[in-house]
């Protein structure tokens, strides 16, 4: 679940925080306030791609802030353990900054990564449909993750059997070929994957590495002007005759001596004693800062030495290192495989007939579990869609056979149509933006509490709803925080009132700039709130009565 967002110096937000909460949360505001702002500031917080524009005009950078409980996301906690990520009573804090450059910075509970380790952990933490997001349930490809999904621990189970099983037939596949390649071939191979391994393994980079080693060279670069920078201060601050602590010392001095003849003397002595206190302090600390900067050319060499070595690894065999790590690994495995030649050209063909005939078998028992449920699927999600304002749809799946890959051997279709009297069809072929939105919330809906992320957050779910169709949404969105953390930007009152906490979001001008507040609206002032988005910018009293009444029969 998410606690707190952080937001500063993103586009035209200069600085603003909100603390989340489970259950139900609506933002509102009117168009152009930056809602969507916050919207984009999770999404980057959660590893998406960083785009310079967004820093506020003026600013060298703009960072956002994220803090998530991740107490029962397994998921979640086995990665952050895979990642070194040491969590605080299972709470993770992720920090995020983009300069005007648009270079990115990544920390998770202050420990530098790298951003495609932020989205792969992203992933774990929410799941965000946007104006735009709600175009995954367009692809066929993962329209079968939504049934799979839906279908929960039973999908999940097979779905294992078959990846392993196909992971297996394509190890016997690469090995047969390797052992009918020839043995020029094969010792061509061997050579090139032993010198990999050997290359990697003799820098063995860690994840990360290359973050840490640029902070440690910059730090060693100036080592002699942060020397001299603090030694300054600490001659101002401590150590120089004249220094503050000696004159904030006699001025106290002066002040105990009043004392004596006022004791409200004291009063005015007690903060200059305290001041005394914490130059003593900054002092000890501008110490122990002085001592561990080390001048050090030759750690300076040796650190530039690694980052190139590091670098260099990164150029040829991934992006990141754990993905150089990763191509260690398989170089290794394969390098296994071929260095095994005790095992025959005809026990390999016999092991490889062994090893698709199990994978065929698993992919007829994944595609029979698919099969069973995909009925009971469709017929949820046409109950859920047609109480969003399309009372003649209709939703089915569809599922054909491919070639089995580790996915198994379903080619997975949606299909639908909003309107009588037509055929169904592919969704990319017949629905539109606000269709999908909603056929998306009733997919959500119909899996509620089965699987998936612990947030989920919709950008304006609301788009082209009214009326009753926007009081059912309300209740699904409703029915929806009762397994989840839901964060909802809308203009629709109705949704509004649902939600268990509202925030407002408001653009003003303050000093030729135009900056975006958020507040958390209470009592008389969400009443108000409500009433404006019911009756735009007159409010009347029959606004007022209205938007009481819709939040006293919030469920």
């Amino acid at each position: 679940m998410l606690l707190e967002l952080g937001v500063e110096d993103i586009a035209i937000i200069e600085r603003a925080s909100l603390s989340l909460g489970p259950g139900f949360t609506a933002l509102t505001g009117e168009t152009g306030a930056g809602k969507s702002l916050l919207s984009d500031s999770i999404s980057l917080a959660l590893g998406d791609r960083a785009d310079s524009s967004l820093v506020r005009t003026g600013a060298s950078k703009g960072n956002v802030s994220l803090l998530a409980d991740l107490a029962g996301n397994a998921p979640a906690l086995v990665r952050c353990a895979e990642l070194g990520v040491d969590l605080e009573d299972g709470r993770l804090a992720v920090q995020r900054d983009v300069s005007q450059e648009g270079r990115s910075t990544v920390r998770l509970n202050g420990r530098l990564v790298s951003v495609s380790t932020l989205r792969e952990v992203g992933t774990l933490l929410a799941d965000i449909h946007g104006q735009h997001d709600h175009q995954a349930l367009l692809a066929p490809e993962r329209q079968i993750e939504f049934l799979d999904e839906w279908i929960g621990e039973e999908a999940s189970q097979a779905c294992a059997v078959v990846a392993d099983s196909y992971l297996k037939a394509e190890s016997l596949k690469r090995r047969l070929q390797a052992l009918r390649a020839g043995q020029r071939d094969r010792e061509q191979r061997l050579d090139l994957l032993a010198f990999q391994v050997e290359e990697i393994e003799s820098v063995s980079p860690r994840p990360g590495e290359s973050l840490e080693l640029e902070a440690s060279i910059e730090r060693m670069r100036h080592a002699e002007r942060l020397k001299q920078g603090t030694q300054a201060a600490l001659g101002l601050l401590v150590t120089e005759e004249g220094s503050a602590l000696d004159r904030t010392g006699q001025a106290l001095k002066e002040l105990e001596q009043l004392a004596t003849l006022d004791p409200g003397a004291e009063d005015v002595a007690k903060p200059v004693r305290d001041a005394l206190i914490y130059l003593q302090e900054s002092g000890n600390g501008l110490s122990e800062y002085f001592d561990s900067l080390d001048i050090d050319p030759a750690g300076l060499e040796r650190a530039v030495e690694r980052m190139d070595a590091v670098k260099r690894l990164l150029r040829k065999y991934g992006d990141d290192e754990s993905a150089v790590l990763d191509h260690c690994e398989a170089a290794k495995a394969e390098l296994a495989e071929l260095g095994d030649t005790s095992v025959s050209v005809d026990e390999v063909v016999r092991q490889l007939d062994e090893a698709e005939s199990s994978l065929a078998e698993a992919a007829v028992r994944l595609t029979a579990v698919r099969r069973a449920k995909a009925v009971e699927f469709a017929s949820l999600v046409t109950a859920e869609v047609r109480e969003l304002a399309m009372e003649k749809a209709e939703f089915t799946v569809a599922i054909e056979p491919k070639a089995v890959d580790a996915s198994g051997a379903d080619l997975v279709t949606f299909l639908f149509t909003a309107n009588p009297g037509e055929p169904l069809k592919p969704l990319i072929k017949v629905a539109s933006g606000g269709e999908i939105s909603r056929l998306m919330l009733a997919v959500k809906v119909a899996g509620a509490g089965r699987a998936g992320v612990p947030t989920l957050i919709f950008d304006e779910v609301d788009t082209g709803l009214s009326g009753k169709a926007a009081a059912v949404t309300a209740v699904k969105l409703s029915r929806l925080a009762e397994h989840y953390q839901v964060i909802v930007i809308t203009h629709l009152p109705q949704i509004a009132a649902q939600a268990d906490v509202q925030f407002h979001i408001e653009k003003r001008v303050e000093g030729g700039r135009t900056i975006t507040n958020v507040h958390r609206l209470e009592g008389e002032g969400r009443v108000l709130e409500i009433a404006r988005m019911l009756a735009g910018e007159r409010v009347g009293e029959s606004a007022v009565a209205n938007a009481a009444e819709l939040l006293a029969r919030r469920t």
